[in-house]
């Protein structure tokens, strides 16, 4: 009798040991969601005044027309800016669809910037902060991800003009600002411009703006030589 109520005890000790370990790892996980919301900055996942969104483009690009930040990031980013990484919608989206997209916590995705088919530029992830964009927290952390609307669903997944030309503007910005003298495109994640589907099993950006990418670094790379 005594050996079995023994084994009784031991068995009621071990379950009270494996309670108050998921117990405090649960503690601990809820200590740690509640430290990280309390990073993220209050003019995040709302409407901003005029005067907020007007201090907010002048720590980023003044190319930005709509400004809603997303809580879909890391505040601030680990790493220095030395990339640009190029993505497509997948469609062609109202800008104010995508911050409501990237608003979504579930979705977990979000992107520093994004262009509308009409050349419009949203910012939805300050470059201080790394955006959730790549399938690469290296690549992220050290890069601007800028999303560009689609003029065609499928296929080539072709960017009107306007869209592409407000690319080129936008990334030569980027660059002068964050002292990237030079982009360099080497198909690989080595490249200082890279594209989603080097960190992912997807055709982002699609294949008319991949093509196009070689032009993109060499206009770019004009531009900022003009600049100098």
């Amino acid at each position: 009798m005594r050996k079995k109520e023994k084994i009784g005890e031991n068995e009621f000790f071990s379950i009270w040991l494996l309670l108050a370990g998921f117990g405090a790892i649960t503690t601990l996980v809820l200590i740690m969601c509640i430290s990280s919301a309390g990073k993220i900055p209050d003019n995040v996942g709302r409407v901003l005044t005029e005067e907020e969104q007007e201090a907010v483009v002048g720590r980023n690009s003044a190319l930005a027309e709509y400004v809603y930040l997303s809580p879909n990031a890391d505040f601030p980013r680990e790493g220095t800016i030395t990339k640009i990484t190029i993505h497509h919608m997948a469609g062609d989206l109202e800008l104010e669809e995508v911050g409501k997209r990237f608003s979504d916590r579930d979705r977990r995705t979000s992107a520093n910037y994004a262009i509308d088919s009409s050349g419009k530029v949203a910012l939805y992830v300050e470059e201080a902060n790394r955006a959730w964009t790549s399938s690469s927290k290296e690549n992220d952390s050290q890069a601007v991800t800028i999303e560009v609307a689609n003029d065609e669903v499928g296929g080539q997944w072709h960017v009107g003009d306007e869209s592409y030309e407000k690319l080129i503007e936008l990334c030569t910005d980027i660059c002068r600002r964050n002292g990237i003298e030079e982009l360099r495109y080497t198909g690989d994640e080595s490249g200082n411009l890279t594209l989603h589907k080097m960190f992912a099993d997807t055709e982002c950006p699609g294949p008319y703006l991949e093509s196009r990418v070689e032009e993109i670094v060499q206009t770019v790379n004009q531009k900022l030589k003009q600049e100098e």
